[in-house]
């Protein structure tokens, strides 16, 4: 089988891209791997439509210029100069590290139960993806942190269509689009209001002579 085509590599890549933040990566390389699943994500469209119809075309300009540059464009425009950027996305600790890994098991038991395999791969990293984004709102409070939970939660949604015997007509795109934007667009607002009042400035560093 030709490896561009082959439906598990896009889905092995997003979830890659989704548990290796989660467990190693800083908030400032978020944007980055953001950029990584949406190019999954337009893998996997390509792969389930292998015409090039008007739906494949709009999904794949959705991914390139929405959820693989834009948004996070705007994400690392938004993490500079803000302490938050040299912080873990989820703090690392074996408890947990423990608990993520329980739920990554969990979800694809629970995408074990379709019984087919790109079906249930599908479910498992859906599921993955979600319970991955609730335990960083769970453990890391930080305002950026949580924008990049519910950023994963809304690729997640986007995965969940492949799935759908037919594709969401191009109104429902275009919502989604204009959520998966206003969600930074709103979350970045905010966190530069936050930064702008000091809160989520550089600490001074003490000098010590």
């Amino acid at each position: 089988m030709n490896a561009a085509s082959n439906p598990t590599l896009p889905l092995v890549a997003c979830l890659i891209a989704t548990v290796i933040p989660v467990f190693f990566g800083k908030l400032a390389v978020a944007p980055t791997w953001l950029s990584l699943q949406a190019l999954a994500l337009g893998w996997i469209a390509l792969n389930k439509h292998h015409a090039l119809d008007f739906h494949t075309l709009e999904a794949g300009l959705e991914v390139l210029i929405i959820r693989a540059g834009l948004v996070p464009h705007l994400l690392r425009r938004t993490l500079q100069g803000t302490r938050a950027a040299a912080l873990d996305v989820m703090p690392s600790n074996l408890f947990a590290w423990g608990v993520a890994v329980a739920l990554i098991i969990l979800a694809f038991q629970f995408g074990d139960g379709a019984r087919a395999d790109v079906r249930a791969l599908t479910l498992g990293v859906i599921a993955a993806t979600v319970t991955m984004a609730f335990l960083v709102l769970a453990t890391n409070r930080e305002p950026v942190a949580q924008l990049v939970a519910l950023l994963f939660m809304e690729n997640a949604l986007a995965l969940f269509e492949s799935l759908m015997p037919e594709p969401w007509p191009l109104p429902v795109h275009l919502a989604i689009s204009g959520v998966y934007v206003g969600t930074v667009a709103v979350g970045s607002w905010l966190i530069r209001g936050q930064l702008a009042s000091g809160i989520l400035a550089p600490k001074p560093i003490e000098d010590d002579s």
